[in-house]
């Protein structure tokens, strides 16, 4: 018989960021006996919030969205205030910051910070 079968099944985030998926995972319970050679497609529902500071009309914390750029980020944070630095974005990520163009790609968790520019 071929064919899938879906087993659904929510993991903690903790889990499912950590190699202890591989632990947790049906697949060894499928294989004694039940399937020959089973397989797991892990699929992510919702991501960790992004951060967005500075010269935007909005700034806060808003849910990430796959494949997002800092121009994006802008975007959701309702646009840049008249002052801002547009060419110019810092991005936080984890324990390093970088200057970047609007066109970078941002991660989950990450915080982009928009500069004032002064003239």
């Amino acid at each position: 018989m071929r064919g899938a079968r879906p087993v659904v099944a929510c993991l903690p985030p903790a889990l499912a960021l950590s190699g202890c998926m591989r632990r947790t995972s049906p697949v060894g319970s499928l294989r004694n006996g039940f399937v020959r050679s089973p397989s797991v497609a892990v699929e992510i529902e919702t991501c960790r919030s992004f951060f967005i500071l500075g010269e935007v009309a909005a700034p806060g914390q808003y849910p990430y969205v796959p494949n997002m750029t800092v121009e994006s980020a802008v975007v959701i944070a309702g646009g840049f205030m008249p002052r801002a630095q547009r060419h110019r974005v810092t991005d936080a990520s984890g324990t390093a910051s970088f200057v970047v163009p609007p066109v970078n790609p941002l991660s989950p968790g990450d915080t982009a910070l928009t500069g004032e520019r002064w003239f």
